[in-house]
């Protein structure tokens, strides 16, 4: 009961992704930018390379918001994202996002998602 008494009186913010970006200071620390039913999307500012992971039951998509990132995958060839593209990592697939240059990124995923992965 509580939670439809919520849902009705529930306020729809808008969300400045862009501003959001510049007062990320930290590399590779995603901040949650906002929930959307059990998932969750994060904005992270990255370069350099992340370490090698996988996350067993949960798939995980990448956007790019501004920059270039390099999806190395295991046992298939990398995939370049420039900015407004994206690609979904399905479960359980070792991956390793790496950027050559400060890049901008959106990550949808499960919000119970630990993002250190396994």
């Amino acid at each position: 009961m509580a939670e439809s008494i919520v849902r009705r009186n529930a306020v729809v913010l808008k969300i400045d992704v862009e501003e959001m970006a510049q007062a990320i200071e930290d590399l590779w620390s995603p901040v949650e930018v906002a929930r959307v039913n059990d998932q969750v999307v994060r904005l992270a500012k990255i370069q350099g390379e992340y370490h090698w992971h996988k996350h067993t039951n949960e798939d995980e998509l990448f956007y790019v918001l501004k920059g270039r990132i390099v999806l190395q995958l295991k046992d298939q060839p990398d995939i370049t994202l420039d900015e407004g593209q994206m690609a979904v990592v399905p479960k359980g697939m070792e991956h390793c996002p790496r950027s050559d240059e400060v890049s901008y990124l959106l990550v949808f995923e499960p919000h119970a998602l630990v993002s250190r992965g396994d």
